[in-house]
């Protein structure tokens, strides 16, 4: 039996937008790339291996906090008819929900990579032959028409698992879930992956393994720019550099350059000093006060926060307040 789906929605970056993006980040000072761009095919391969590393805790804890507590998560969820998945991948974490969330009848994954989306949404429907699977190619950071319609009683719960809510800056984060929360509508919630601050160490060593596996995601954004762009970057020309942020508190992912070099990219040349620096990520950390307030002015209330034993990470479960709730 074949267990192919098509594309509820194709809204990937188009190729204007892309360069219009690259050339607007390399040519301010100092120089940054939008994270999204990490996401290409090879780019989500990499990641994948990543969730695998020994240093790299994140995955596998919340995997942890997830399967511990699934009870008391189901709870939460109540009678959820729509599951939207932001940032899917390949959608491991789900499954744990669809093994157990037997009211869903939908399922939404969003994601940035469509070839990446495509593989996962068809393992997704050969696993779950009752579930509606509707996948969205977007860049979820922008607004994204659904245009959902939940039976009456039943809710739409957003997943948005992985930490991926740290890769935005406060005002920002505040901006998406506010739009997740006008997705969710009163009453709904969305069940989401929140990293802690904890030491420095611990941070250094998860997004600058021994492998090497994580530089090698970082480089391969300049294969993803070349690609799209006919660019010329040399990837070992940038060394990977992951760095603490106290001030910030997050942790942040460089591409610095080994020498003095210039770079084309169509009509623009790209200079850089040796030593200079391409911001390409950062992911903050939070304590459960601090993602409390940001959560608040978004209009959600924390409802629950499920933990590991060292306090490493969070699963939280946030519903949506009635409007005119929210602080201002």
């Amino acid at each position: 039996m074949s267990f192919t789906v098509s594309m509820y929605l194709d809204l990937a970056p188009k190729i204007d937008s892309f360069a219009e993006e690259v050339i607007q980040g390399l040519t301010q000072q100092p120089k940054m790339l939008p994270s999204k761009f990490l996401y290409d095919g090879r780019g989500s391969q990499l990641f994948d291996q990543i969730c695998e590393l020994e240093e790299y805790y994140p995955t596998r804890t919340e995997m942890s906090i997830l399967s511990d507590n699934m009870p008391d998560i189901l709870d939460a969820l109540g009678h959820s008819a729509i599951l939207i998945e932001y940032g899917s991948g390949t959608s491991t974490k789900t499954r744990l929900l669809l093994d157990n969330l037997t009211d869903a009848d939908s399922y939404v994954p969003i994601d940035i990579s469509r070839e990446h989306l495509i593989s996962a949404s068809e393992h997704i429907q050969k696993s779950y032959p009752h579930l509606t699977v509707l996948p969205v190619c977007a860049d979820y950071s922008q607004r994204i028409p659904l245009n959902l319609n939940p039976t009456p009683g039943s809710r739409i719960t957003v997943f948005f698992p992985g930490s991926t809510i740290g890769n935005f800056e406060n005002a920002e984060a505040i901006e998406f879930l506010s739009r997740l929360c006008s997705i969710v509508g009163p009453g709904g919630g969305i069940l989401i992956g929140v990293d802690l601050v904890k030491d420095t160490d611990t941070l250094t060593a998860a997004y600058d393994d021994a492998l090497g596996v994580t530089a090698l995601f970082n480089q391969n954004i300049l294969m993803h720019i070349n690609a799209r762009m006919a660019g010329c970057f040399d990837p070992h020309m940038f060394a990977h550099r992951a760095l603490w942020n106290e001030a910030e508190q997050r942790m942040e992912m460089h591409l610095e350059s080994r020498a003095r070099q210039t770079v084309v990219l169509g009509d623009t040349v790209i200079s850089f000093e040796e030593g200079e620096t391409i911001l390409t990520e950062y992911s903050h950390k939070y304590t459960l006060e601090s993602f409390a307030a940001l959560a608040e002015k978004a209009g959600f209330t924390v409802d629950h926060v499920w933990t590991d034993p060292d306090q490493l990470f969070s699963v939280q479960y946030l519903t949506a307040m009635a409007p005119g709730q929210a602080q201002s």
